[in-house]
């Protein structure tokens, strides 16, 4: 037994001493009272006397005073009340360095009366296994640490990602950040992109209009070229879509009977044996007096309008480039037809990449509550279950990034190893996080809505345990910038 009265435990001098163990101690957590300041979420490092230093990471600092309400009441008059308070740190143990690369947790308490110091940069690099191995994907720093994080790119892209944030939290940049990073590895990319962000990847961060180092490794197409002029077009051949293809882009695409019409209409096209356009289902619906064909004519005729039919559609191996990103730009374009493109798309990669036609591909899926949602579907939503359930096994990954946890389909979300959490204020969205992220602990949940824009939480990618990044700046120009903060530029 340890003669509480005298135990000053191990003692380190060439670190900053920040306060005693107390209390009932677990092999898990501690506490300690603090004799010098200590933040919520600082590294701690306390001395074992079977395992050496061990991390821990500060969950709660409160103080602790005998004031009495009959006190607080007599101070709010005026009247002076002696008191004592009590700093009071309450700290998660991480573990320490097992000397094979991992982290192992200790299965006995420090001692009451240990020491507690601010861990050191060695001691946090080596529990962590912090490194600048080539082969990292380097995110950020340590939050409040200037010690580098760098997650494993295999791990990360073979095992499915998300990035979940609230409006404003920080997601389109650190989408970003991870993009720059494929591209520095050579990732074959390709980006789902509903609001044309990520053409930006082709400039320099900072507003000179200067190229980025990624420029020629970034190929852009658009469903718009009007809208998007520094993209290629994005065409599909016509005749590959059926009837209720084409009817899914117009406002008719629950009418039965406008359905059979077209059918039938579009039987005849065929029949005349050769590769059609749009325009030709037009021209044969002008033989037919179907009243519900009038309508349906100037609505295809718009979307011919679009010129995203062609005779020659645009080909997978343009859009699986290796070791590039492309970007396929849906501004412009409406709801039915990403949804529709992205199914079209995402069915004919899947099926190129089961034959090894095409490299393996990571596909991000920006605003992802609207390819794939949890209520309801979308022309896209089972292509992308398959692809989260199946894709990994065939070399097909997906990035999926959200401003609505709550709406992406739960089996989607489920699937992603490789989560960053950025600040979250609904509480669905959080319980959403909670039900589908493995290892998140409920202090780390706690710490989702407080947490500052720009910081993420990470998990998996490599890293034992999860940690808060501040996420890095970016090389490139940021695309996602909301008007409120751009209008007056």
């Amino acid at each position: 037994m340890n003669d509480s009265a005298n135990f000053a435990g191990y003692q380190a001098d060439d670190i900053e001493f920040l306060g005693i163990v107390f209390g009932p101690v677990g092999s898990y957590e501690f506490r300690f009272a603090v004799t010098a300041s200590v933040e919520r979420n600082e590294y701690v490092q306390v001395h074992h006397g079977a395992y050496g230093w061990l991390l821990g990471r500060v969950d709660e600092v409160r103080l602790e005073t005998d004031l009495t309400s009959e006190g607080a009441k007599k101070v709010a008059m005026g009247e002076s009340v002696a008191f004592s308070e009590e700093e009071i740190a309450q700290a998660t143990i991480v573990g320490y360095a097992d000397g094979k690369g991992g982290i192992a947790s200790p299965k006995q308490p420090v001692a009451a009366g240990s020491r507690v110091y601010r861990a050191t940069d060695e001691t946090i690099s080596s529990v962590l296994g912090l490194s600048s191995e080539a082969n990292g994907a380097r995110i950020g720093t340590l939050h409040g640490r200037a010690l580098p994080v760098q997650m494993d790119i295999e791990a990360m892209v073979q095992k499915h990602i998300s990035i979940v944030a609230k409006t404003g939290g920080g997601k389109s940049y650190l989408a970003g950040v991870l993009m720059e990073e494929m591209l520095k590895h050579s990732v074959t990319t390709l980006v789902l992109d509903p609001h044309g962000e990520y053409g930006s990847l082709r400039y320099a961060e900072g507003g000179s209009g200067q190229k980025s180092a990624f420029a020629t490794e970034v190929i852009e197409f658009a469903t718009d070229v009007e809208v998007n002029a520094q993209a290629q077009p994005l065409r599909f051949t016509c005749s590959n879509f059926s009837a209720s293809e084409l009817l899914s882009l117009t406002s008719m695409a629950e009418n039965k009977g406008a359905l059979s019409a077209l059918t039938v209409c579009l039987g005849r096209v065929k029949e005349k044996g050769q590769d059609y356009v749009i325009q030709d289902i037009i021209t044969e619906m002008e033989e037919d007096d179907n009243p519900l064909l009038s309508q349906l004519r100037k609505e295809l005729g718009a979307i011919s309008a679009m010129n995203i039919f062609s005779e020659h559609g645009t080909r997978t191996d343009q859009i699986a480039n290796p070791g590039k990103t492309t970007i396929i730009n849906f501004k412009g374009a409406t709801p039915e037809v990403q949804g529709l493109f992205a199914r079209r798309l995402l069915t004919a990669l899947f099926e190129q990449r089961k034959r090894g036609k095409i490299p393996p591909l990571l596909v991000v899926l920006e605003e992802a509550h609207n390819f794939c949602p949890q209520q309801g579907k979308t022309e896209s939503s089972r292509i992308i279950r398959t692809i989260a359930a199946e894709g990994r096994k065939f070399g097909l990954w997906i990035l999926v990034i959200t401003q609505r946890a709550a709406k992406v389909d739960k089996n989607v979300l489920s699937q992603c190893n490789t989560q960053f959490i950025l600040k979250l204020t609904n509480v669905n969205d959080i319980k959403a996080v909670a039900s589908s992220v493995e290892g998140m602990t409920a202090e780390m949940l706690q710490e989702i809505p407080r947490l500052q824009t720009g910081v993420a939480i990470a998990i998996g990618g490599g890293l034992p345990v999860p940690l808060l990044v501040d996420v890095r700046k970016r090389l490139t120009r940021h695309g996602g910038e909301s008007v409120g903060t751009s209008w007056r530029k």
